[in-house]
């Protein structure tokens, strides 16, 4: 399973990105080398692109599978795009607080940590719909990493799921809105380059 394994600070400082985007609460003094050359129209598009990758810890393959499936689906095919973005398992467990980055509940849900709907499931790219139930499985439940999330969470979810911190469990109340995503990414300069 490839994913990215550099140094993400770097890489947030050259897409441009806050590092409390992808959950990092880390900052750098650096400044990222400003050439005097203007980015082309194409280095824009793939810029936005290589952002939305980055964040949600998806590669080109996968990317553009879920491109394609954006096009066939009703509406724009920029938002349909990102709504499947935020609408994956390993995001929707970020989402909720069961993890403190997005890399870290893809880890937590490939160790088969949650159930969905009560059955296991360990794929992180699983695309999830309104009503899916995820909760913590019992044994993981005890384990010191989970108590200390809990502990540390601060309340503050996305308004289309709910959490029951008690309860160890969330649900997907209704698809994500634009309005949802929570950081800039321009998603029709993504659907230009793929339009090429």
């Amino acid at each position: 399973m490839a994913r990215y394994l550099g140094p993400k600070l770097k890489r947030c400082r050259s897409l441009e990105i806050e590092p409390s985007v992808v959950g990092l609460h880390k900052s750098s003094q650096r400044q990222p080398k400003r050439s005097n050359r203007k980015i082309s129209e194409y280095g824009m598009q793939l810029r936005e692109k290589q952002k939305a990758k980055f964040i949600y810890g998806v590669q080109e393959r996968q990317f553009r599978k879920l491109f394609s499936r954006a096009e066939r689906m009703r509406g724009q095919t920029g938002e349909n795009l990102l709504k499947l973005l935020e609408l994956r398992f390993d995001n929707i467990v970020y989402r909720m607080g069961f993890a403190n980055t997005r890399s870290e509940a893809r880890q937590m849900v490939v160790h088969g940590h949650f159930l969905l709907n009560g059955k296991k499931a360990d794929i992180p790219s699983m695309t999830l719909k309104p009503g899916d139930v995820i909760e913590v499985k019992e044994k993981s439940r005890k384990n010191g990493k989970f108590k200390q999330i809990m502990e540390s969470h601060s309340g503050l979810t996305q308004s289309w799921v709910s959490v029951n911190l008690s309860q160890y469990r969330g649900e997907v109340v209704e698809e994500p809105s634009r309005n949802a995503i929570d950081f800039p990414i321009e998603e029709h300069l993504i659907v230009e380059l793929y339009s090429k």
